[in-house]
C-alpha cells in the first residue's frame, strides 16, 4: 500500500489576547492566511469559536461532549462551519490553502442549549456579516453601533442555521487505542484507497477481528459505517468546488459512480448534484 504520510507545518495559536470576546463586544474575527498542511496543535479556549474559510479547505478535529468521549474530525468547505464549545480542545489542519476567518464568541453569547461541536450551513447573510466585521483594524476599527449590530446579526444568524451530521468520530488521543486511531487517520489522509479492513489493519500491527471490535467499542460504529462518514466529509467539500460526481466517485474510492451516488443519497437525503452549486447553499 502506498506511503500515506504528510509533511504538516506546524504553527503556534498565537496570542488571542487582541481578539478576546466580552459581554460588551461578544464577536471578533481573527483573519488569517493559510498554506495547505498548515496544523494548529491541540488547544481550548474558554469561549466559543467558529471555524469559517472564505476560500479553502480545512480539518477540524475537537472533543466530543464531554458524556461522549473520544473526538470527532469534521471535513469544512466554504459552505460549512465548525462550531466549537467553550472548553473543548481541538486542532485544525489546513488540507487546501485557505482565507481562514476565526470568530471568538463569548460563552454567555452562545444560543441557548448548545453544547458540543456541530457542522453548520453558512448563509449568504452570515458570509457577509462576518466579511464586514473583518473590515476592521486597529488602526480604523467599526463605529461602536456598527461593530453592535453586526455581532447581533451574526449571533441571530448562527441560531437559525441549518446543521448537518458530517463529522466523523476519532478515538480519544490519550485514552483511545492507538492502533484504531493509526488507522482512521490513515483513511483520512487516503479516502481513495480501496483496501480492505484486513489489509489497514496490517499496517496497525492488529489482526482484522481485533480493529473491527475497536470501531464498535470505542466510535460505537462499523468499520464500514465509519468509512462511509469519512467519504462523506471527504466528497462534500469537492462537490461544493464543483468538481464532477465521476472525479468525486473515483477521489472515494469508488468504482461506480452509481454507487457513489446511491451511497450518497441514502446518507444526505440528497443525490451529490444537489451539492455542486455552493452558491445555494
Amino acid at each position: 500500500m502506498p506511503s500515506r504520510k504528510t509533511q504538516l507545518r506546524f504553527v503556534p495559536v498565537g496570542d488571542t489576547g487582541n481578539f478576546t470576546p466580552s459581554r460588551q463586544r461578544p464577536v471578533r474575527v481573527r483573519a488569517r492566511s493559510l498554506q495547505a498542511d498548515t496544523h494548529f496543535k491541540p488547544h481550548s479556549h474558554a469561549w466559543a469559536q467558529l471555524a469559517y474559510c472564505s476560500t479553502g479547505v480545512l480539518q477540524v478535529t475537537a472533543e466530543q461532549a464531554r458524556h461522549a468521549g473520544g473526538e470527532i474530525t469534521y471535513i469544512v468547505p466554504p459552505s460549512r462551519a465548525v462550531w466549537i464549545a467553550p472548553g473543548a480542545q481541538h486542532h485544525v489542519t489546513v488540507l487546501e490553502a485557505a482565507e481562514f476567518r476565526t470568530l471568538y464568541i463569548d460563552a454567555g453569547a452562545a444560543p441557548k442549549g448548545w453544547s458540543g461541536c456541530r457542522v453548520m450551513v453558512v448563509s449568504p447573510l452570515l458570509r457577509e456579516s462576518i466579511l464586514a466585521l473583518d473590515e476592521a483594524t486597529p488602526q480604523q476599527p467599526l463605529p461602536a453601533a456598527r461593530e453592535q449590530l453586526l455581532c447581533n446579526l451574526v449571533l441571530d444568524e448562527l441560531a437559525r442555521a441549518d446543521t448537518q451530521a458530517l463529522g466523523v468520530p476519532m478515538p480519544h488521543p490519550q485514552t483511545g487505542d492507538k492502533r484504531l486511531r493509526t488507522l482512521c487517520e490513515a483513511v483520512l489522509r487516503a479516502p481513495s484507497e480501496r483496501a480492505t479492513l484486513a489489509e489497514w489493519a496490517a499496517d496497525t500491527g492488529a489482526s482484522e477481528r481485533t480493529v473491527a471490535r475497536l470501531f464498535r467499542d470505542e466510535l460505537g460504529l462499523s468499520y464500514q459505517q465509519w468509512r462511509q462518514q469519512a467519504i462523506l466529509a471527504h466528497a462534500l467539500p469537492m462537490l461544493t468546488r464543483g468538481q464532477s460526481v465521476s472525479t468525486v466517485a473515483a477521489a472515494s474510492g469508488y468504482a461506480s459512480d452509481s454507487a457513489f451516488t446511491a451511497m450518497f443519497k441514502a446518507a444526505m437525503g440528497q443525490p451529490p448534484s444537489h451539492f455542486q452549486n455552493k452558491n445555494r447553499l
